[in-house]
């Protein structure tokens, strides 16, 4: 009997329990609020479709039309909305002017209308001057129209809302660069990279920064890095050749010039530098045949590229005269020993003793004593290898030098001219001028020899 009636009372209980649980549940659905339901982008157009026939201008069918296109992408049709949109703006409290303008800013942009979208910017930037898009799109114009000044203060207000936003630090950074402020350009590209290390261009920029700014062995690290490089690489060579070879290290500089090369499709104006650049470089590793072969390889490209023309000449005279080469190209040591077989060679049946050699920034001096079956005296030889004009304070010098040591003759060479004024000073007095005429008939006889007073 007792078992019966715990029966019954566990299952009216249990009963109770799940009476008062549904009545709370329906009581708490009733409290509950509605969701909204989100319009589909069908409902969307349908409903500002239909608002838009009865009025081509009504505020919110463009506003629903303006930001359905502009979240898609489909820029045009945004452009054309928020057109009208900022236009209404003034007269219609409901439509948000700053978002209308920084809109029709970008989908001008991205359709571009540039005019039109600095005008949207600029009265973007009047509602919210330190907005962070409105910044960095004006300072990103700036920089695509090449005012690089007035983008710097533009990116600059924009990294003071997003200290690390990468394509600000980027364009700051080229900003700098490309205004010739290339130490303050440095933190900007090195901060861009940090947070893009894949990003080439801005590691070209800050190479290039190293460089202007004295940094040459840092840029150089970078410039080798980026030499194979399908785009940046033929610049990057070309950076790499000209600090080799302003090291005097000519055989790195030619492997740099040659790299830069053999890429493929090379703005024409690096690849006539790289021409240039690698036939001077040859020149002054005195490989004057390869260096021809550069030069009118560059010339059928680029007729009178700089002084290719002149140098194709010149050069094409020292290919046929080795000695010239010498005179002309050759590392001190070797220029004087040509310059001691002149003096030994000069005067025919001559005994010659070479008493003192003199080497200066100009020409180098050699004393000899000279002694023939006739007569016998100190002659003192003077040796330009410029190939300009020599003038007459320094034939003055010479002529005084011939003093000094109580020289019966003084021989003057140079590889170039003589002006007029020191060709009349030589006159009456103890000098012979041998011009680059003379000389080169020296050169070609010296090794043979011929006595070279004779010629």
């Amino acid at each position: 009997m007792n078992t019966s009636i715990t029966v019954v009372s566990v299952i009216i209980t249990v009963s109770f329990v799940l009476l008062l649980l549904s009545f709370i549940g329906r009581k708490n659905d009733k409290k509950a609020p509605k969701k909204k339901k989100n319009k589909d982008r069908g409902t969307i157009i349908r409903e500002a479709t239909k608002r838009l026939s009865q009025n081509p201008r009504d505020p919110e069918g463009l506003s629903a039309m303006g930001n359905l296109h502009y979240l898609e992408q489909t820029w045009d049709k945004a452009y054309a909305a928020y057109e009208i949109l900022i236009n209404l703006a003034p007269s219609h409290q409901k439509i948000d002017e700053f978002e209308c303008a920084l809109r029709l800013g970008v989908s001008a942009v991205k359709t571009n209308r540039i005019q039109e979208a600095v005008k949207a910017f600029i009265q973007a930037r009047k509602l919210q001057p330190n907005h962070f898009e409105v910044n960095y799109n004006l300072g990103y114009i700036c920089y695509l129209q090449k005012d690089y000044e007035k983008a710097i203060p533009y990116l600059r207000q924009s990294l003071l809302v997003e200290t690390e936003n990468v394509l600000a630090l980027r364009y700051m950074g080229f900003s700098l660069h490309k205004a010739h402020r290339y130490r303050e350009a440095l933190s900007y590209l090195k901060k861009a990279i940090d947070l893009q290390p894949d990003d080439k261009e801005a590691l070209f920029a800050m190479a290039e920064c190293l460089y202007e700014s004295g940094a040459t062995d840092r840029a150089l690290k970078i410039f080798t890095h980026l030499r194979p490089d399908p785009a940046l690489g033929p610049q990057s060579a070309l950076y790499s050749g000209m600090i080799h070879s302003s090291t005097n290290q000519h055989d790195k500089a030619i492997v740099d010039f040659e790299i830069g090369l053999k890429h493929e499709n090379i703005p024409q104006d690096i690849a006539n530098e790289l021409r240039y650049k690698l036939a001077v470089t040859l020149i002054k590793d005195q490989d004057i045949s390869r260096a021809l072969m550069v030069l009118k390889d560059l010339q059928r490209e680029k007729p009178g590229y700089k002084d290719t023309p002149s140098l194709i000449v010149r050069y094409q005279e020292l290919n046929q005269n080795k000695n010239l080469q010498v005179y002309l190209l050759a590392v001190q040591s070797e220029f004087i020993s040509l310059c001691r077989k002149i003096v030994i060679q000069f005067f025919p049946g001559a005994k010659v003793k070479i008493t003192d050699i003199s080497v200066f920034a100009d020409y180098s001096d050699i004393v000899a004593e000279i002694d023939t079956p006739k007569w016998s005296d100190v002659v003192l030889f003077r040796f330009f290898r410029s190939q300009g004009s020599v003038g007459e304070l320094l034939l003055r010098d010479f002529h005084g030098r011939i003093k000094d040591l109580k020289a019966g003759q003084g021989i003057c060479l140079s590889a170039g001219i003589y002006s007029e004024e020191s060709r009349r000073f030589a006159e009456g007095r103890p000098l012979d001028l041998y011009d680059k005429d003379r000389l080169n008939t020296i050169l070609n006889s010296v090794d043979s020899g011929t006595p070279l007073r004779k010629l």
